[in-house]
């Protein structure tokens, strides 16, 4: 039977991953903690205040240095720990300490690209891809296929998604749109196909573009990958937590 075999939040919008064993979900919000922070650049004027397209924002798709960043957060400082293969760990507080962050990643932005200017707080919404406060589902069986198809030994921190399916049939969650699904006590509107950009072709460990993930998505039609979901009611979500496609 398919079940939650991973839980993954990103406090900083591009700028890094954290593994977690167990969440509280609130209906009709992101994972808490997930997307709370993002890094403007230059040419934004994003302050936090509301939903703005990830255009706004040093990411992945364009930096793609940023992809090997890992991250902890502890709730009860405030305050962030990040590691990258050639860097120095760094912790701080990113309500407060946003000039360490944008000095630390200043040299994973590329020439050419919009420099980093500042660390925002989202005050109403997660700065999620989705204008709706959306947490993705992806198939652990979906990305092996993949992998298998490419003949690479791909990492799943490519897709940055929130909650991995393991013992689903390869594809199967492509089926789910406009269905609910649940996972332990919570259940989920699915929405979407999630559209692919270039952040995946990064290898999360090096931080170096190595795999046309994308390639390898279009030659089934398409550029999608996982799904995006709205949480209906509060819960709990753990490790090992089934899943049920319901009618």
């Amino acid at each position: 039977m398919a079940y939650l075999s991973e839980i993954w939040r990103y406090p900083i919008k591009s700028h890094g991953r954290e593994s977690i064993a167990e969440i509280k979900v609130v209906a009709g919000k992101a994972l808490p903690c997930d997307r709370l922070w993002a890094v403007v650049h230059e040419n934004s004027t994003a302050d936090g205040s509301q939903w703005v397209a990830c255009h706004n924002f040093s990411r992945g798709s364009k930096a793609p240095g940023l992809m090997a960043i890992e991250s902890y957060f502890d709730e009860t400082t405030n305050r962030l720990t990040l590691s990258h293969p050639d860097k120095k760990q760094i912790t701080f507080c990113p309500d407060t300490e946003s000039d360490l962050l944008i000095g630390w990643t200043k040299d994973l932005i590329p020439d050419g690209r919009s420099g980093s200017v500042k660390l925002i707080r989202a005050k109403v919404s997660a700065m999620t891809d989705t204008e709706y406060q959306s947490i993705t589902i992806c198939s652990s069986s979906s990305h092996n296929r993949l992998a298998s198809e490419m003949g690479l030994d791909l990492s799943k921190k490519r897709w940055r998604g929130n909650l991995w399916i393991d013992e689903l049939e390869p594809w199967e969650e492509m089926n789910w749109i406009g269905k609910i699904v649940q996972i332990g006590n919570v259940q989920f509107d699915v929405i979407e196909n999630v559209q692919r950009c270039m952040a995946t072709t990064a290898n999360p460990e090096t931080g170096v573009r190595d795999a046309d993930t994308l390639g390898a998505l279009k030659a089934h039609g398409h550029q999608n990958f996982s799904v995006y979901a709205i949480a209906k009611n509060n819960g709990d979500l753990r490790l090992g937590d089934k899943l049920t496609v319901l009618d």
